[in-house]
């Protein structure tokens, strides 16, 4: 089983990554977390990103999602690839190849949960902190799942307090995990 938590930098997903990703291994199953990679890209990325650098990310992404899910059976995704192509196209626009490769493998995803933006991203040495930029790439991941039809859900802006727990339910509750928790 794959999820992703979905959404532009600076909201929250890496903690909530963490954290459901612990609760999976408290509830007795082999969990792993698949780090966000732009921080490793060894090209420029935010607004001074490039082509080559976003293929990078992508990549290197989906290479990650594969060696965890070879070792692991649930794998806890900080980022899905459709994130990473939204700023691919904010910064070059569409690209027809690696598109229909970012609509074939968000078939991958048993569940996606987009993170919504409820304040500025905070400065954290890597990631652009420009309002403009930021919101940019978090509606054009609202635009993609909604242009591509792809089910999802949606955490509430308004009670980050129970992000976690609608998180776990919704990947405990998943068909795929049936009679697999303790």
């Amino acid at each position: 089983m794959k999820l992703a938590f979905i959404g532009t930098h600076g909201t929250g997903k890496t903690t909530l990554c963490y954290d459901v990703t612990a609760g999976l291994k408290r509830q007795g199953l082999n969990a792993d977390m698949v780090k966000e990679v732009a921080r490793l890209s060894p090209l420029p990325i935010n607004r001074k990103t490039s082509l080559d650098a976003q293929t990078w990310i992508l990549m290197t992404q989906v290479a990650e999602e594969i060696r965890s899910g070879s070792a692991h059976d649930v794998v806890v995704c900080d980022r899905s690839v459709l994130d990473n192509y939204a700023y691919m196209v904010l910064s070059c626009g569409r690209q027809k190849a690696i598109e229909r490769f970012v609509d074939y493998w968000m078939k991958s995803y048993d569940v996606l949960i987009k993170v919504p933006m409820i304040a500025p991203a905070a400065e954290d040495g890597v990631r652009d902190t420009d309002e403009f930029f930021v919101r940019s790439i978090d509606q054009l991941v609202d635009t993609l799942l909604a242009e591509k039809k792809i089910p999802h859900c949606r955490l509430d802006a308004a009670s980050r307090d129970g992000w976690v727990a609608r998180a776990m339910h919704a990947v405990t509750t998943h068909p795929g995990l049936a009679g697999r928790l303790i």
